[in-house]
Formats: C-alpha cells, sequence, structure tokens
C-alpha cells in the first residue's frame, strides 16, 4: 500500500531512508523518524484497535503516551506487549499486532458484546460471576477483554540496566520551560539532570508552527540544546521518561535505547537537591455519542501528524472544541492545505483574535457535535446548538477535538504536593509543594508560549469547560475513558449505586486505571460526577496518580546489575581469573561475586557440573571460599559468651581446635551455622555462612549491647583480612606437599577440625581443617595480597592430578550428596536442630542457651513435625523440582512436606533429594509422593545421608 496520507514535504523525517514493517501481517512502508502511528495513518489504515470490554472499532486518537485507544504487541527480537502505538518508533522490519481482537481488528468476534452491552455495564462481574465460584469464569473473562500478554522470551540480545545519580536540580521535560530551566541552572554552575520522553527535546514546539523572537521556534531549541551541550554540569537524556517521585526527591528515569547498542533500557534512581517539573500539559477530549469512533482524534495531534510527521489522517476535517487552542490547529492545517470543513465551538463567544487566524473557515459557535456516521471509519458529524433543537451533518473523515487542556501534575502529585483546581483554566494545578520541587510551563497551568520564553508567539488560552454533550434519547455511548470503555452511564450507574467518592467511582468503573491512568479522560470522569452531585469540581478532588504514569518494562525495573553500577559488587583477588576462565558468575550472599560454574565449549550446565562433581570426588578441586563470614572475638568472656550463642558447649576447646555449631534466634529457630576456632587463651575465630554474616554480625552486636554489657568480649569483622583456597577431594593432601609447607600434615599431626598457622608454597598461611564437600579438605588462608599468587601456585601444583576450579552448582551437589544443611533450603524458618535430626548439637549440659526454651516449648506442643529425609525418585533418571509439595497418595487436598533439593550425583548415578517431611524419620524405606502440576512421582523415603556416612573420608 503506498503512503496516502503523507504529504510530498515537511516534516521531521527523512524521506531518503525508507523503512519497510508489517502490521497485522501486512506490509507497510514509512520512514526514518516516524512512529508506528505516523506510519499506519500516512497508509491510510483507519482501525487499529479494539475497545477494552465491547471490542467496538478504534483508531489512533492521539500522538504521545497519552494514547489510550490503540496498543500493540511487538514481535521478534523486540517482543513486548501493550505499547501505545504513538510510542513505538518505526525499526527496519518492525512487526507489530493489535491487542485483544481476534482474527483482526477489521473483523473481530469479539464485537457481539456491543450487541449485549445493555447487559454487561460497569461492574456486572461483581453481581453475576458469583455461582459457583468466580474463577470457573476467570479465563474466559480475561480472554474476551485485556491487554496482552507477557513476551514468552526475554530479548535475544542485549540487557537492562540500574545506575545512581545525583543532582542539583533534576528537570523532567525538555519543551521550552524544560530547556528554560536548564539553561538558567547550567548557567548557575549546579549539576543538571534534564530527562525527557521524547526521542527530541523541543516538546509541543515540535508539533506547531510557532515563532520566537520572529524566527522559528526550533531554531531556538537548537541553539538552546548547542549551548547545554557545552556545559559539563548537564546530564541530557532524550527516551527518558521521569516516571515516579519518591521520598526525599528521589526520582526514578527509564531511559530506551540508551545509545549502546548492548543495553536496551536504563532505569536510573536520580536523587535530586531541587525537582522542575515542565512536563507540559495533555489534551482532553470531548464526550458526546460515538466519540470513540475511528476517525476521531485530538485536535492537537491532528495538528502533530501535519508538522511533525508530514502526514494528513483525514482529506476533510471537522474541529470541535470549547477553548482557543483549536484555532491555532485549524490555521496549521490551512497552511498545509488541509480541507476544514468547520470548526464547531461550544462557546458563543469566540474571541476575535481566535477568528482572525481562521479568515474563511466556517465557525459554528455555541454548537456541539452531538453524534457521528460511520462504524469503521467517519464519515458525518451531526451539528447542533448547545441548548438543543435542529442539527445538520456535515461531511467529513476526521473530527479534531479539543476538550481543554490538563496540566500533567502527575509527578507532583506523586510527590504528595497539593492540587486546586482553577476555574478560569478548568483544570487543576500545583498548589503546596510538599518535597523541594516547583512546577513551570504548562505544567503550572502557563498554557501559551509567550508566557514561558520571552519572544514566543502564541494565541492566548480561553476555555469553557464542557464536560458532555446530552442529547435526549442518544443511543450510541457517549465515552469518558476510551481505553476501558467507560461511559457516561457507568458512572451515573456507579453515582446510584452509592459510590459517590471519585475514587470509589474509579474503581467501579474503572474510569483512569491500568496503562491510560486517566490521562485524556480523568478530567471528564470527575466532570460528569461534579454535574450528576451538583457540586464544583474542587469538592470532588482527582485520584491516586499512581506510578507509572507512562508503561515501563519490567526488564528495565529489574534493571539488570551489570559489574557495579546499582551497587558495588565485592570482589576477591581471583575474580578476575574466573572470568577469564570462563566463569559464569552468581552474586552471593553480601553481594559478592562467586563463580557459578566453569563451562567448556559445548558443554551444557550438568555436564559441567558433573565433571566439577567428579574432579572433586576422585581427585581435587579447589574453589573460592574467601566471602565466607569470618569474625575474631576477643576477651576474657568470650568462652561463656559463645557457649550461650551456640547450642553446644564451646568453652571445652583448647587452642588450635574447633567445633561446628548451631545458632539460634530468641525464637528457637536456627539463625545460622559455622565453626568456631580457639585461637589462643583469650582469642577465637568464628565462621558464618556467606548469606548471613551481616546477619550474625548485628545479632553478637545487639547481644552484647543490651543483654551483657559488662561482658568483656570486643568483636572484629575479618571477612576480608582473610581469603582462602580451599582445596578439596582425596588428591589434596598430595598437592599441599607439591606446594610445599612447614606445616605437618599426617592425619595425626594435624586432624580434622583443626588448624594451624605456618607457610604455603612460601606464603604465610593459616590453614583448617573443615570440609563442605564431605571430602579430605585443606582451607588455605592467606592475606589479600597473597591470594592471586596462592591460586596460581594451587592451579599449577594441582595440575597433574587434574585439578579443576569448583563453582556453586557443584557446591551444592556435593553437600546434598554428604546430607549438609543449607539456609534457605533445609533450614528454611520453621524447623529446629531436632526436626534436622541433629539432637546431638543441643547440649544437655549447658543451663541455658540463646533459644533453649523456645524450642522446649514448641516441641512439647507434640504432634508430627516436618523432618530431614533423603528421597530417591522411583525412575532414577525423573527429576523434581525443588520447592515442589510432598502429598500423602499425590492428592491435591493435603500437604506433607516439600522437596529442599534435588540434585544428579555423580556417586549414585542418578537424582536424588533431601526434603522436610512430617513423622519422616519414621517412615525410612516408604513411599511418598511429590506432586507436580500435571503429575504423580513416587519417591522412596531413605536418610538424608547418601554419601559416607560415617565422616570417614573427610577425616582420613
Amino acid at each position: 500500500m503506498t503512503q496516502v496520507n503523507r504529504r510530498s514535504q515537511g516534516g521531521r523525517i527523512d524521506r531518503s531512508r525508507p523503512v519497510r514493517f508489517t502490521f497485522n501481517g501486512t506490509g507497510y512502508e514509512g520512514y526514518e523518524g516516524d512512529t508506528l502511528a505516523s506510519a499506519l495513518l500516512a497508509n491510510g489504515v483507519r482501525v487499529t484497535a479494539r475497545s477494552f470490554k465491547y471490542h467496538r472499532p478504534r483508531g489512533i486518537v492521539s500522538h504521545g503516551p497519552e494514547e489510550p485507544a490503540t496498543l500493540v504487541e511487538l514481535d521478534g527480537e523486540d517482543a513486548s506487549g501493550n505499547r501505545p502505538v504513538t510510542t513505538v518508533p518505526l525499526k527496519e522490519g518492525l512487526s507489530a499486532r493489535s491487542v485483544n481482537c481476534w482474527p483482526s481488528p477489521g473483523f473481530d468476534l469479539g464485537g457481539v458484546n456491543q450487541l449485549i452491552s445493555r447487559f454487561i455495564p460497569a461492574g456486572f462481574y461483581y453481581k453475576t460471576f458469583k455461582w459457583p465460584d468466580w474463577h470457573v469464569y476467570e479465563p474466559s473473562i480475561r480472554r474476551a477483554a485485556g491487554l496482552a500478554g507477557a513476551p514468552a522470551r526475554p530479548p535475544s540480545s542485549g540487557h537492562f540496566e540500574a545506575r545512581h545519580a545525583h543532582a542539583d536540580v533534576l528537570i523532567a521535560g525538555a519543551g521550552p520551560a524544560g530547556l528554560m530551566a536548564a539553561l538558567a541552572v547550567g548557567r548557575a554552575g549546579k549539576r543538571v539532570f534534564l530527562a525527557d520522553e521524547g526521542p527530541e527535546a523541543g516538546g509541543s514546539l515540535l508539533n506547531r508552527n510557532l515563532t520566537i523572537g520572529g524566527r522559528p521556534a526550533m531554531g531556538w531549541v537548537a541553539e538552546v540544546l548547542a549551548e547545554l551541550s557545552g556545559m559539563e554540569n548537564v546530564t541530557h537524556l532524550q527516551n527518558a521518561t521521569v516516571w515516579a517521585y519518591r521520598e526525599h526527591n528521589l526520582m526514578i528515569v527509564n531511559e530506551r535505547a540508551p545509545g549502546r547498542d548492548s543495553i536496551l533500557e536504563r532505569n536510573w534512581r536520580v536523587r535530586a537537591g531541587e525537582v522542575v517539573i515542565a512536563t507540559g500539559a495533555t489534551e482532553r477530549t470531548m464526550v458526546f455519542g460515538g466519540n470513540d469512533r475511528p476517525g476521531v482524534m485530538l485536535a492537537s495531534s491532528v495538528q502533530a501528524y501535519v508538522n511533525r510527521w508530514g502526514v494528513v489522517p483525514g482529506r476533510r476535517v471537522v474541529l470541535f472544541a470549547n477553548n482557543n487552542s483549536v484555532y491555532a490547529v485549524a490555521a496549521d492545517l490551512v497552511a498545509a492545505d488541509v480541507d476544514v470543513a468547520a470548526i464547531v465551538d461550544s462557546r458563543d463567544d469566540v474571541p476575535q483574535v481566535a477568528l482572525d487566524l481562521v479568515p474563511g473557515v466556517e465557525v459554528h459557535k455555541g454548537a456541539v457535535v452531538s453524534g457521528v456516521k460511520g462504524r469503521k471509519a467517519l464519515r458525518a458529524v451531526k451539528v447542533e446548538p448547545r441548548t438543543g433543537g435542529g442539527g445538520a451533518f456535515i461531511d467529513c473523515d476526521l473530527l479534531g477535538c479539543s476538550g481543554g487542556w490538563s496540566p500533567t501534575v502527575h509527578l507532583w502529585s506523586q510527590s504528595r504536593s497539593t492540587l486546586t483546581y482553577d476555574e478560569a483554566l478548568a483544570a487543576f494545578l500545583p498548589d503546596t509543594a510538599v518535597q523541594p520541587c516547583r512546577a513551570v510551563g504548562a505544567a503550572a497551568g502557563e498554557l501559551t508560549l509567550d508566557r514561558i520564553v520571552e519572544g514566543g508567539a502564541d494565541l492566548p488560552y480561553a476555555i469553557e469547560p464542557l464536560w458532555r454533550v446530552d442529547v435526549p434519547g442518544q443511543r450510541d455511548k457517549a465515552f469518558l475513558d476510551l481505553q476501558n470503555d467507560v461511559s457516561v452511564s457507568d458512572v451515573q450507574l456507579a453515582l446510584r449505586e452509592g459510590y459517590s467518592n471519585v475514587e470509589h467511582v474509579k474503581r467501579y468503573t474503572t474510569g483512569g486505571m491500568g496503562i491510560d491512568q486517566g490521562k485524556t479522560g480523568n478530567i471528564n470522569i470527575i466532570g460528569t460526577v461534579a454535574m450528576e452531585q451538583g457540586v464544583p469540581l474542587q469538592d470532588v478532588g482527582t485520584t491516586t496518580f499512581r506510578s507509572p504514569y507512562t508503561p515501563v518494562s519490567f526488564g528495565a525495573i529489574g534493571g539488570l546489575r551489570e559489574e557495579s553500577i546499582l551497587f558495588p559488587y565485592r570482589h576477591t583477588p581471583v575474580t578476575q581469573w574466573n572470568k577469564d576462565n570462563g566463569a559464569v558468575m552468581y552474586e552471593a550472599g553480601a553481594r559478592w561475586r562467586r563463580p557459578g560454574y566453569f563451562p567448556k565449549a559445548g558443554e551444557g550446565l550438568q555436564e559441567v557440573v558433573n565433571r566439577e562433581c567428579h574432579a572433586v570426588r576422585d581427585g581435587v578441586g579447589v574453589y573460592d571460599g574467601s566471602p565466607l563470614g569470618t569474625f575474631e572475638l576477643k576477651g576474657r568472656d568470650v568462652p561463656k559468651f559463645l557457649d550461650f550463642i551456640y547450642t553446644n558447649v564451646m568453652s571445652s576447646l583448647t587452642p588450635g581446635n574447633g567445633r561446628y555449631g548451631l545458632m539460634l534466634s530468641d525464637d528457637g529457630l536456627i539463625l545460622d551455622d559455622g565453626v568456631a576456632f580457639r585461637l589462643d587463651e583469650h582469642r577465637w575465630m568464628v565462621s558464618t555462612s556467606t548469606g548471613h554474616a551481616d546477619a550474625v554480625n548485628m545479632h553478637i552486636e545487639e547481644l552484647l549491647q543490651t543483654r551483657f554489657p559488662d561482658w568483656q568480649v570486643m568483636i572484629t569483622t575479618v571477612t576480608s583480612q582473610w581469603n582462602n583456597a580451599t582445596i578439596c577431594g582425596p588428591k589434596s593432601r598430595e598437592v599441599m606437599e607439591a606446594l610445599g609447607t612447614d606445616i605437618d600434615l599426617s592425619p595425626e599431626a594435624f586432624p580434622f577440625m583443626s588448624f594451624r598457622d605456618g607457610t604455603v608454597a612460601g606464603l604465610p598461611a593459616r590453614v583448617v581443617r573443615v570440609s563442605f564437600t564431605g571430602e579430605l579438605s585443606y582451607e588455605v588462608n592467606v592475606a589479600p595480597r597473597h591470594m592471586a599468587e596462592l591460586w596460581d601456585k594451587v592451579m599449577a601444583a594441582g595440575a597433574p592430578h587434574g585439578i579443576l576450579p569448583v563453582g556453586s552448582e557443584s557446591s551444592h551437589v556435593l553437600r546434598v550428596e554428604k546430607g549438609f544443611l543449607s539456609l534457605g533450603h533445609e533450614v528454611d524458618g520453621t524447623v529446629d536442630a531436632y526436626d534436622l535430626g541433629m539432637g546431638w548439637i543441643m547440649s544437655r549440659k549447658k543451663p541455658d542457651y540463646m533459644g533453649k526454651r523456645s524450642v522446649l516449648l514448641r516441641r512439647d506442643r507434640g504432634g508430627d513435625r516436618r523432618e530431614l529425609v533423603g528421597i530417591l525418585p522411583e525412575d532414577p533418571n525423573r527429576q523434581i523440582p525443588e520447592g515442589s509439595p510432598l502429598t500423602p497418595g499425590g492428592r491435591k487436598e493435603a500437604t506433607e512436606g516439600v522437596v529442599t533439593a534435588c540434585v544428579w550425583s555423580v556417586i549414585q548415578d542418578r537424582w536424588v533429594g533431601l526434603a522436610l517431611l512430617k513423622g519422616g524419620r519414621a517412615r525410612h524405606g516408604e513411599t511418598a509422593h511429590v506432586r507436580l502440576k500435571d503429575d504423580v512421582i513416587p519417591v522412596k523415603i531413605t536418610n538424608p545421608v547418601f554419601h559416607d556416612p560415617d565422616g570417614v573420608r573427610l577425616r582420613s
């Protein structure tokens, strides 16, 4: 199809660069600089969507993020849903389709809803779908009405990113007011963060033929941008929406296509000393019967398509308004050789300065558009006196409406600042600021260019509000909210049923909800409520302007923390070695970066994990244990303090030896597990899990400061003072000997759960014999400055024995095979040590320890408790998803446990798992059942230790 509605010249598009795209399976062509909306209008596509509830034919209504009628899904690499068609930049190969219609917007089977619209008014589902259960009907209703689904896959290339920034002043919007503010603040030397949601700066100046100082306004914009670009203190972002205003001037900005191919979107969190809100104003629709038909648009959008994109959305235009701004639109259309059939102005008195702009154009004063002809394309509008009486049809294929302008105050409102209704402008304006912010330009009610920029030439703004056109016996619906199909009758019904508060009206009718957030229709809903109740609009008030006011992708909100952009990652001295050797890096604990696994070319995850596990079980492996929490405690009262915070006795340890222990919280549940070593008479070293290091530190400090302030115990965090390479596996002693050490490595001289100070590979080291894998292990601790050298020497010494670096994935498998516990898996906040088969660690000699009373009280209640067991699927090749429920016979109505871990065991050569099961220890040998969504997996209940149950290997 040719671009039948494209002007031969004009616009800010590049006609030398055609762009091909498809819409609903049909191929079209546009130009570089088009949006999907402007390209569709250029190609004469009228019906672009179907409405939310009634599936009425809809066309494009606006030109910006306020678009209420046409949402699209993008396919392929751009896959995303519910994008306003006006915000999708055109690109080569773009594939888009309409939302909520089948098989096409031209012919939609859902259109049958229009025949039964009387029976499905606002809130009908609350009253209708009660029996037997709402969920019976829910899937069908969601299919019949709604939005697009989420993309099936993430983008194939690129990632989302998050950043922090600080600024003296953040300016939201780069229209004339925003640019003026940026100039003033930038010239003062302050740090400026200027963010504008459009692809280029200028705001409304991009869409209108205005002058500043007697020359085109966009020339002035170019000069301002040139000056700003030379200021090092100014950060200027386009395609960047300030979408949320939080406490203490924290602003959240979504930057799209930030200029690097590898980054899809970037989410900024900007802390600003002051915020300038220059977000402009949004034109609102006129409310009359059939005001949603394809061919009914916002007047300013008609102007924008003609001037900015060189597109004439219609050949014969009627304009309908209650304010002066429509006359500037008509003047631009006439200048572009568009046939303006008439201007319908609901006001009796129209300023002469407005009429002078359109000599020769017929103006119907004191008149309204009361109806339309045409279903999928506008053919005529009915014009009649506002006071009623005879009317006549005017043939046209485009109706541009302007119900006035609403300052875009969502950010102001989100800051908790107040609004006030202005009778002269018929709009809510910023009132009292709560945070350090100010509104400027149209956002503050300055709706003409001459009030913003010196030398700006513009028509004065004047309006008489018209909230809706009432026609006796009117049959076609008059819509207040086009996106959610909310009509005047819906609001009237809500009020009749007692929902008099505007917030209740919003929820009952869904007006102003969803993606639209009431951009074009909210004030008309408030006006209708005021008319029905006979009260001023100020008394009705506004609804809540929730963020995001414009759609933001979940990917951007999540924002990958690429390297150290959002929070600084904690790295060990061998992090770079891990990356250089192909490690897939994971985040661990308190922002540590740790290898997940080390794949070779062509290997899948399971192959890598099996290879690393075999190395540890049959030969030797090494992993970086530096992130483990490590604390040094010093003082004469440390022994009795450790006896209090651990469930077993620590005070009996002699220097050079350690003991595994559990820490409980006050409620008797497990806080952490770890190892305590006695260094000398008054010095101890305590190790904790990586993820709970900070929690343990706070726990210990809280006890010392509030319960035992007189005890002589001093705690020092030494996690970063020591780095360690943990050499593990049956050949680890050979590797230690090859490294060279003055420590006697024999089991008799250096037994399990002890440490020795000495030298290893010529480096001062503390070597600890603990095991997190169930194999003979040596944890070689050195100062951070020696860690990289030690690691290289370990890899060289272990090479003859086939040493491999080991990641978190393999460590998880090794600990499950051994039946070792993991916080967040088996230790889930509901079980105690007895449930885990560790009653032996709960001392009966000590009169008290942290959490003892809570444990005893809980266990005195009796009843079946969930206990740790091993599970073996009857099919040894069947994997069980972690977190799956265990239910009697696989029935859905009861749950008796949960699978905490399931791994492929290289020792057992099959899938094995751990689970928490009611009465589990007494059920060894029985069969339990794992229930999945569509299947039941029988499993045998076993002892939770699948490898070396007597611990011979780790003590060898």
